[in-house]
């Protein structure tokens, strides 16, 4: 195969799974929190949230370990307040989620217009650098995309793997599993199905707020308002399309990211489209394989509703 061909593919490879990298973790997250049951849209608010406290505390210590756990703060802070609503007060789950999106995206507009005030310069702070593995990186085509990326990618990577561990060979993936799809059972069986959903939820938090945290210390280098730009929504498309099992999402994230990719590379080169089109392509692609993905998707039988201890 000729250099500049092999070239022009890692090259894509890589930027692939950078941009597919926040929606495998946002994704592996709401996989966990839907196979217990909870159907959270609020992804993108958890996203957001941990994308804007991470930044915050990465610009002002200078320190970007403790911005990535202050954006995993983040993110589970707004992933238990949905969890609240739906398990403890069994609000309707996607009305929560959607209210968590909007409130989320004027908060952080809010209080970042707060701390920097009106500004034509976006404040900046550190990322995280590639991390070389030798040898691994040195394989063609794969190995720069996969072993010579930030942190972010690999806990991605590392993600995938314990989240399919979890669900198809662990005791606690089994339970996760009969809460979701039959919580009465499941209690009668003497699981704590408010404790295992919570759990869920949790962990939601903490890989959307990872997700975010890609984003603005992995990414981009900074904030701004709705800088996640529908990502949840998206990863939502990857959880839908990987039928919510961690190699699925890790694949229809890795479609949607080639086509965020093509659209970066598409504009740099100058082709005479209006950039708005250039905007709405990975949206378009991710609305294209969810039209595909129609009665492919088997959803938990309990997915969306609340649990009632004394109701059969």
């Amino acid at each position: 195969m000729d250099s500049e061909i092999i070239a022009l593919i890692t090259m894509y490879l890589v930027a692939s799974v950078r941009m597919a990298t926040p929606l495998i973790l946002a994704g592996l997250g709401e996989a966990v929190s839907e196979k217990a049951g909870i159907l959270n849209i609020g992804v993108e608010a958890i996203m957001l949230s941990g994308a804007f406290f991470s930044f915050i505390v990465a610009f002002f210590t200078g320190n970007l370990f403790l911005g990535l756990l202050t954006g995993i703060v983040g993110g589970i802070l707004v992933s238990m307040i949905h969890a609240v609503l739906s398990i403890h007060c069994k609000a309707n789950q996607t009305i929560a989620g959607l209210a968590l999106n909007f409130m989320v995206m004027g908060l952080t507009s809010f209080l970042f217009l707060i701390v920097f005030g009106q500004t034509t310069t976006i404040p900046a702070c550190n990322m995280f650098g590639d991390l070389k593995i030798p040898l691994l990186a040195s394989i063609p085509i794969i190995g720069p995309a996969l072993f010579n990326q930030n942190l972010f990618v690999y806990l991605a990577l590392i993600g995938i793997i314990l989240t399919a561990i979890f669900f198809y060979k662990t005791e606690w993936g089994i339970n996760l599993h009969a809460v979701g799809e039959h919580p009465q059972a499941a209690n009668s069986a003497g699981l704590n199905v408010f404790a295992i959903r919570y759990f869920a939820c949790f962990i939601n938090g903490v890989l959307g707020g990872l997700g975010g945290a890609s984003i603005t210390l992995g990414q981009l280098g900074f904030f701004m308002e709705n800088v996640t730009s529908g990502r949840g929504y998206i990863a939502l498309v990857a959880v839908i399309l990987g039928r919510r099992n961690p190699i699925g999402i890790f694949a229809a994230a890795m479609v949607i990211g080639f086509s965020q990719a093509l659209q970066y590379n598409l504009q740099t080169l100058g082709f005479p489209i209006p950039t708005q089109v250039f905007t709405m392509f990975p949206y378009l692609v991710a609305v294209i394989v969810l039209f595909l993905s129609i009665g492919k998707s088997i959803d938990p039988s309990a997915l969306g509703v609340p649990f009632e201890r004394n109701k059969r």
